[in-house]
């Protein structure tokens, strides 16, 4: 679905990723970890068309992204729910939800998929009429979600979902991704939380200044001494 092949890209003169290879398939959970600092944010901005490429090629389905505006990008199929939730504050929940429906694809069939989306977060339901801003984190996070799902993406991208959230809700928000992707969606994930994103991922990418440094399946990753020593601790 999504192959990445020896990208290239950084800020000015600054380069960030030196030949970046990745590829998401149909179905899977992929997750990208790494330190602070390794290109994680880069690599999915990378993609979405916010950062450009100054070398190598992403294709999604065929299709070349590099050189594509963001907005092409999101009506090819591709939504990321960007970290710090980045709400409208003073809009009311389901206001929130509806402009996540703005693509074509998605305004055709919004009240359907709403209700979708509000089955998969009950506590988003009962939060509709209120400003988002007033939500705890947590249900922030929930809202960022349920309003990148309203896009009816084929690819959604996770960057640190669960960064500032307590334990409990940590644990919650891989609940979350795990129905996402029952639901059919194939999920991208960047994530600091090593051992919770490696146990629910198909597969994984760690990334070490700006380079693939490992690969493997979720549970190979997590048995790795180096990922053990670098990022668990152990």
């Amino acid at each position: 679905m999504l192959k990445l092949r020896d990208v290239s890209a950084g800020y000015g003169k600054s380069e960030v990723l030196r030949g970046v290879s990745l590829d998401v398939n149909a179905g899977e959970v992929v997750t990208i970890v790494g330190a602070n600092g390794a290109g994680k944010t880069t690599t999915l901005k990378t993609l979405c068309g916010v950062v450009a490429a100054k070398a190598g090629s992403i294709k999604f389905d065929g299709d070349e992204l590099s050189g594509k505006d963001p907005h092409e990008i999101v009506n090819l199929g591709i939504t990321m729910i960007p970290e710090g939730r980045q709400l409208f504050p003073f809009l009311t929940v389901e206001e929130n939800l509806l402009m996540g429906a703005f693509r074509a694809g998605a305004r055709q069939t919004r009240a359907q998929r709403l209700e979708s989306v509000l089955e998969l977060f009950p506590r988003v339901r009962e939060r509709l009429k209120q400003r988002a801003g007033s939500l705890s984190g947590g249900e922030q996070q929930m809202v960022a979600i349920a309003r990148g799902m309203m896009s009816a993406p084929r690819l959604l991208i996770f960057d640190e979902p669960s960064l500032g959230l307590s334990p409990l809700l940590v644990q919650q928000m891989f609940d979350v991704v795990r129905s996402v992707a029952a639901s059919g969606i194939t999920v991208l994930l960047v994530e600091q939380n090593v051992f919770d994103t490696l146990k629910i991922a198909d597969r994984g990418y760690v990334l070490e200044n700006g380079s693939i440094a490992l690969t493997g399946t979720g549970a190979e990753l997590l048995d790795s001494p180096h990922v053990r020593r670098a990022y668990l601790g152990h």
